[in-house]
């Protein structure tokens, strides 16, 4: 969330630098919390440098497999260590193939976009 500068009154929001550093601390804790999960990557504004007051963080995860319904596998991510506010997509490994082979809009976006966090350069 927005800081406050030591020395004004003016509240600063996180630049990426900042958020990007936080996203990959808390993806070190997630993957401790979480072995099943493969890759963590951040996509949007901070992704592509166009960040501002206000934006959040668009986090994907791909995990090994789920029992869970697509719609309920980020409650279990606590997202509140972040700097700004985060959404979170967890594909499962097949999932994430289909998505890529599907070769559609979202799935060229994330192509082109992803920043890889987890595995570290990955």
């Amino acid at each position: 969330m927005p800081v406050r500068s030591s020395s004004s009154s003016v509240l600063r929001w996180p630049d990426r630098e900042q958020v990007g550093h936080a996203a990959r601390h808390w993806a070190g804790a997630v993957t401790r919390s979480h072995p099943e999960v493969l890759m963590i990557g951040f996509f949007g504004s901070y992704a592509r440098g166009d960040w501002g007051v206000g934006s959040d963080l668009d986090l994907i995860a791909v995990v090994a497999g789920s029992d869970q319904a697509f719609e309920r596998r980020a409650v279990a991510f606590d997202l509140l260590s972040l700097p700004v506010p985060a959404d979170l997509l967890v594909y499962t490994r097949e999932e994430w193939e289909r998505l890529q082979a599907g070769g559609g809009r979202f799935a060229r976006t994330l192509s082109a976009e992803v920043v890889w966090i987890y595995p570290y350069g990955g």
